[in-house]
């Protein structure tokens, strides 16, 4: 979103329109969400997480609840989550869609096993939401990766 202020105005060039007063709207940087760590820029973090021996994983309004909890646990934005369960009892597949990214989540209840996808950038910790699904799916073992996506060389 543009900003304009009665007090910040460059002068107009040839490819900025004037505005009533001669001088064209001073635009605001766009903010950069690619991040700095251990010296390295990049796009963002992207965990994936394997839960094997859990729980609660046809519990949708739990699923959601974990969801929700773990966008601000991250210190992320929720823009929307949308689930689908596939039978009664049956697994469950969604997102919760982030102005940071997202996370996503597939659950085979019958095998005790779920798949989260967790993608933020910004000042955004994913791995933050880690203890919160260990909270609330119970697993007998969690499977992590960690990358870093979109590494400027």
């Amino acid at each position: 979103m543009v900003q304009e202020s009665l007090l910040a105005h460059e002068p107009v060039t040839a490819d900025a329109p004037a505005n009533d007063i001669g001088f064209a709207p001073l635009t605001s940087v766009p903010k950069d969400y690619f991040v700095e760590r251990d010296g390295q820029i990049f796009a963002g973090s992207h965990v994936l997480v394997d839960l094997w021996g859990a729980s609660n994983l046809d519990n949708q309004d739990l699923i959601e609840k974990a969801l929700r909890e773990a966008v601000d646990t991250c210190g992320a934005t929720l823009l929307h989550i949308h689930l689908h369960r596939f039978t009664d009892g049956g697994g469950i597949s969604g997102v919760a869609v982030l102005a940071e990214s997202h996370i996503s989540v597939h659950t085979w209840p019958e095998r005790g096993f779920a798949a989260f996808d967790i993608f933020m950038c910004g000042q955004c910790y994913p791995e933050k939401a880690l203890p919160v699904f260990q909270r609330y799916f119970h697993p007998a073992e969690m499977k992590t990766n960690h990358h870093r996506r979109g590494i400027v060389e």
